[in-house]
């Protein structure tokens, strides 16, 4: 027992410093921020909320997080400034109340998180307008308009009939509004879309009665949330084409038994019970990413997490996928065991990262909730930032939206201050008139002077930046060392430039 005591802490030294060394340059890490029952929001000031969400973004910086999934449109209204739906409540505590003193939410995500370099993803859910049977619209919602859109399922909850062309045509010109105003880098929605099944069918005979004849039921229901899919695909590739579509849906999308295309588990189905048919989309060019949320252990006996995330990696299509992980239950479970029965690691972190690293089509973790991370659960902001998140990374590249990288960046300068040793690297954004080709954000690249100046090995990143200017200060002021910087510019589609070197 005393050498196995012995053992162990270098086994697990062993297997960071793998990780850490295999850490790659193009890694999609995003973070889950929901607002929906958080109680935070309403009971902080302004001030409060904006100090805490600049703190959140700070542990999810530093924990290598690149992209921010912002909850905001939860239930049909809006954590933003909108003429089309009323404030939500888990913002402000009370239904169309407005923030006081005044900010937008959005606005402010968009600018701290492009400050440090992060994407910002503005997450809407299409259908669902109340969270329950005591939840009541705000007042001047589009509800009290047009009733007629509306059914109220036996959850108690009410919804856009995603059969009617009026709903699609709504949530189209609710998209069409935060594209226009905002400069968010996609528009992502997750698994809800015909509600979640209870023991009564959803009442939607009436328009099925109207426009579905001819029509199977479930083929109707999936054909109209594919009129939704392609219609703010076509609506974002008209506006704003650098802005992506993206989509969590539940993590099973059939069962072999129902389909041999199918993944072997036995759960619920999106394809059959929430009438969303994901690889679809993804085959016909609609959606730009896709992030199942695979939140079960890798040895679940019904939905197995390792036997889904084979699956979905062989069902990418070409678009992006990342893997949607649930930080509570990857921090639960010990690694799936040996052919002995035991395992070293008390998590499945190691096993996850490995996984979105070696499959082909996997482009990395997305993490639900944000605020588990922030949190620290069961060390899980320790281990990423030490280890499997430990260098900055660069999202992948939509190549099939544009592949031409931008020009460099202009008049690169470098300052030594005498006194605190501080080093100023200061530059100019690319001269472009084509807003997909515009800097959205740069890499700062740091090698010591005469070492070779290697752009693919990440550990060589001092930062991402979506700033002109970084400060980068001595590790002590007896610290003489010269360095070599390059700085690339990165545009809206994450391709990067050439880069301009400079010597200290």
């Amino acid at each position: 027992m005393k050498a196995l005591k012995l053992i162990l802490p270098a086994l697990i030294a062993l297997v960071a410093a793998n990780a850490l060394a295999g850490n790659p340059k193009r890694e999609f890490r995003g973070a889950w921020m929901h607002i929906i029952g958080q109680k935070q929001y309403a009971e902080q000031s302004t001030a409060e909320n904006q100090a805490y969400l600049i703190d959140q973004l700070d542990k999810l910086q530093e924990a290598g997080c690149n992209a921010i999934i912002w909850q905001i449109r939860p239930q049909a209204d809006a954590a933003y400034q909108s003429n089309l739906e009323p404030w939500s409540r888990w913002l402000t505590g009370e239904p169309g109340k407005a923030p006081n003193p005044m900010w937008d939410p959005l606005q402010f995500m968009i600018d701290e998180a492009h400050k440090r370099g992060m994407e910002l993803h503005a997450w809407i859910n299409p259908y669902r307008v109340t969270s329950g049977k005591n939840d009541s619209p705000a007042p001047g919602h589009v509800y009290y308009q047009h009733p007629e859109w509306f059914i109220k399922y036996n959850d108690g909850k009410l919804y856009f009939d995603p059969g009617l062309p009026e709903s699609r045509d709504f949530i189209d010109k609710v998209v069409r509004d935060i594209v226009t105003r905002y400069d968010v880098d996609a528009i992502h929605m997750d698994d809800y879309f015909y509600p979640y099944p209870t023991d009564q069918d959803f009442p939607d005979d009436a328009s099925y009665n109207k426009y579905g004849q001819g029509w199977d039921k479930g083929d109707w229901r999936r054909a109209n949330v594919d009129k939704l899919i392609e219609k703010l695909h076509n609506t974002l590739v008209e506006l704003k084409p650098w802005v992506r579509l993206g989509i969590s849906p539940f993590g099973i999308w059939r069962n072999k038994k129902d389909d041999v295309n199918g993944s072997e588990t036995n759960g619920l189905q999106c394809y059959d019970k929430l009438y969303a048919d994901c690889p679809r989309w993804t085959a016909l060019g609609w959606v730009d990413y896709m992030v199942p949320q695979l939140y079960w252990e890798l040895e679940h006996p019904r939905a197995n997490g390792l036997t889904l995330t084979y699956w979905w990696n062989t069902h990418a299509n070409g678009r992006h996928m990342y893997n949607g992980q649930s930080v509570n239950n990857v921090m639960d479970h010990r690694d799936i065991a040996d052919a002995k029965g035991d395992t070293l690691n008390p998590t499945q972190l190691d096993h996850r990262t490995r996984l979105n690293r070696e499959l082909a089509n996997i482009q990395g973790p997305c993490w639900w909730p944000a605020y588990s991370i922030t949190k620290n659960y069961k060390g899980v902001m320790d281990s990423l930032k030490t280890t499997h998140q430990a260098t900055p990374a660069l999202i992948q590249a939509y190549t099939w939206i544009d592949s031409i990288a931008p020009g460099t960046v202009e008049n690169l300068q470098v300052s030594k201050d005498k006194k605190s040793s501080v080093v100023t690297l200061s530059w100019v954004a690319p001269n472009t008139t084509d807003p997909t080709q515009q800097a959205a954000r740069y890499v700062v690249y740091r090698v010591k002077e005469g070492e070779e100046l290697d752009l693919e090995n990440s550990a060589n990143i001092y930062c991402i930046t979506g700033q002109t200017q970084v400060t980068i200060a001595p590790a002590n002021k007896k610290d003489k060392t010269k360095w070599t910087y390059a700085v690339t510019a990165v545009d809206r589609c994450n391709n990067e430039s050439k880069p301009v070197i400079v010597n200290q």
